[in-house]
Order: C-alpha cells, then sequence, then structure tokens
C-alpha cells in the first residue's frame, strides 16, 4: 500500500510538473492528437507513470546472505529506495543451541544492499511491531550525523525515514546503534552495503556474502536450548561462539558454496564484531585480488587477509582443481572450537597438472 501511495504521488507530481510546463510554453494549450494529451494540455497517469518509471527511481532488491543482488554495471545514478525491517526472533546459532537475534530483515547479516556511487539513497527502515525495544541503523555508507542512527530511531511498530548520497565507493559495514549499541550487534544487527564505482565492478562468475560475528551466550559453548546474552562476557571480549553469518552451520552441508572449476569468485566478506577481528583464509586457495578493507586499494596472491570489527574486504579467485575448500578464521581455535568454519564446494575435472595426489 505504501508503495502503490508513493507511485501514485511521483504520477502526480509528474503530471503537475508536465501540465505546468505545456501551459508554460504552449500558448494555446493544444498539443497533437497523438501525444497522449487531451486538447486542455493535460498528462494522463499511464504517461506519467511511465516518465517517472524511465530512470527517476529503482526500488533497491535486496538479498538475504549467502546471495548478493545482480550488479549495478553501467546504469546512470538515480533515486534509490531501501526498504529495511528490524525484527527479533529465534534462530539457531549451533547445533541445538538457540538464540534470541535481533536481526534486520530477518536474517544475520541483514539483507545485502548493492547502489553505485552518485545514487540518491531514501531509507525506510521499519521496526517490526513484535519488537520489544527501539533500534535504528547506522551505515559507514554515509557521510552525515551517525551514519543515519539518529535519523532512523523507531520504536516497535514505527517507521523511519532519511536520505543520503553514496558519495564513495566501496564495502562498507552498517549495524544498529541504539544504546547500548554492543548489545545490539552482539545479537546480530549488522549487514553489508555495496557502493560500486561508475561503470561498476569487472564482471565475475559467482558471487556470494559472508559476515563473521561474536556471540556471548550465559550457557557455555556447547550448552543447548535457548541461550540469553552474557554482557559481562561481552564486555571481558570472551565469546562463547565467533561464527560465519549468524550460525555455526551456515556454510556447512547443504549450506555449503557450489562452484565449478574455472569460475571467478568473488566473496563480500565483511566483520559485524563487536569485539572480535577476522584473520579470513580460505584452505586449499590463494586470493588473486583483495580489495583492502573493502576500498579500492588492491593487493594480490594474497593468502590471509586481516579484517577489523567494522570493516569488510572483498576478495576475488578462480578455483582450478575440484574439492571442498575450507573457509575459516585463521586464528584456529576460533575455526575448530567457536564455529568460524565453512566450506565451498568445487565440481568440475581433475587437474593433475595443477595438483595431485601420489598414492
Amino acid at each position: 500500500m505504501k508503495k502503490q501511495f508513493f507511485l501514485s504521488t511521483l504520477g502526480f507530481a509528474a503530471i503537475f510538473a508536465l501540465t505546468s510546463c505545456n501551459q508554460g510554453n504552449n500558448p494555446s494549450n493544444t498539443t497533437s492528437s497523438n501525444s497522449g494529451s487531451s486538447s486542455s494540455g493535460t498528462v494522463t497517469v499511464v504517461d506519467a507513470e511511465k516518465i517517472v518509471a524511465e530512470g527517476q527511481f529503482e526500488e533497491a532488491k535486496l538479498t538475504a546472505p549467502p546471495n548478493v543482488p545482480p550488479p549495478i554495471g553501467n546504469r546512470k545514478a538515480k533515486k534509490l529506495i531501501v526498504r529495511m525491517e528490524t525484527i527479533e526472533k529465534v534462530g539457531e546459532l549451533a547445533d541445538g543451541t538457540d538464540y534470541t537475534f535481533w536481526t534486520f530483515d530477518g536474517t544475520v547479516p541483514g539483507s545485502f544492499i548493492r547502489a553505485r556511487v552518485g545514487d540518491d539513497i531514501e531509507f525506510h527502515l521499519k521496526n517490526n511491531a513484535n519488537s520489544t525495544v527501539a533500534h535504528n541503523i547506522d551505515l559507514h555508507a554515509v557521510n552525515g550525523p551517525g551514519g543515519g542512527a539518529a535519523a532512523s530511531n523507531a520504536a516497535p511498530g514505527k517507521e523511519a525515514v532519511f536520505s543520503f548520497k553514496a558519495l564513495n565507493p566501496g564495502l562498507y559495514v552498517y549495524h544498529c546503534a541504539t544504546a547500548p549499541v554492543p548489545e545490539h550487534i552482539a545479537n546480530g544487527m549488522y549487514g553489508l552495503i555495496l557502493i560500486e564505482p561508475e561503470g561498476g565492478l569487472p564482471p565475475v562468475d559467482k558471487e556470494f556474502y559472508i559476515m563473521q560475528g561474536d556471540f556471548y551466550t550465559k550457557g557455555k559453548n556447547g550448552a543447548k536450548g535457548l541461550q540469553q546474552f552474557d554482557i559481562e562476557k561481552g564486555i571481558a571480549e570472551h565469546p562463547d561462539y565467533i561464527v560465519f553469518n549468524g550460525s555455526t552451520r551456515s556454510l556447512l552441508g547443504n549450506n555449503a558454496l557450489q562452484v565449478k572449476t574455472g569460475e571467478k569468485v568473488r566473496i563480500y566478506f565483511g566483520v559485524g564484531g563487536p569485539n572480535i577481528t577476522s584473520s579470513f583464509h580460505i584452505i586449499g586457495e590463494i586470493f588473486d585480488k583483495v580489495y583492502v578493507e573493502g576500498g579500492s586499494t588492491i593487493n594480490e596472491h594474497v593468502q590471509t587477509t586481516l579484517v577489523p570489527a567494522g570493516g569488510s574486504a572483498i576478495v576475488e579467485f578462480t578455483p582450478t582443481v575440484p574439492g571442498d575448500l575450507v573457509i575459516v578464521d585463521h586464528s584456529l581455535f576460533r575455526a575448530f572450537h567457536k564455529g568460524t568454519i565453512g566450506k565451498i564446494k568445487v565440481t568440475g575435472p581433475e587437474n593433475p597438472n595443477v595438483f595431485k595426489a601420489h598414492k
């Protein structure tokens, strides 16, 4: 209903503007019969909606992890409408262990946002009526007070709207910044927004979205049942779980990422925190390119890249042999005991010129 109202408003605005233009430039207030206008100079609603649709604004396509929206490509900058909802929900943190996550759009991390430099972004943040507390959003891509946090405060059942221009290309973290800020982030309220450069990023075959986060529970690692947040462990920076995409099993088993040999793969990686950095590494691969800290500096032939809490990196690689690649935080007790481990299943023909196991 809100979207229909918004479209109608734009349509009437276009009608008014074009009618005024016709009246000012055509003393006779007449137009030809094939113009879609009456002899009085008015414009039909169909024409107005067509004008609006031809490049004035676009509804952002958001995706849940590990998926990524389609590339921006060569489109021109425009007004981009982003709609997100904060939702508090119970989900699986580990096998047999549940947690009450605070989320953007119901997932940890929240939806992936894709825009381009020069876009005017109108951001709508709705707080679900069943939420227990207020929420907001701080986007590191915003040049403005609090990254939009103060302008987006929304009580349960309410919606806040603010606008910003995307000025700098890069991969940026967003998170909730409602007090107490660390608790909101520790409960899973973070995600990534990609601001593509003019002309877009170079094309690849597969793109994925992964974020690392640390969780602090009243029970010890492995304790079963619904676990509550432990603020004392958070202050001491002693997480019970450090995971990819909100769960110890988010990238394992049927959730493993699927690629083929010879495909160029790009991973958008971020660290929500709130506390722990990542030594991001893929066992069995070397990163052809790393966009350092999600910016424009590119390093090549990298084994492990360091990503801080509240930071990001873009990594690219091309698998040459089939098999399982293991995604880890190379601070390896975290991987094997706290959950930062996942898999990429690579299929394709054997390539003994690159790798061969001798029996």
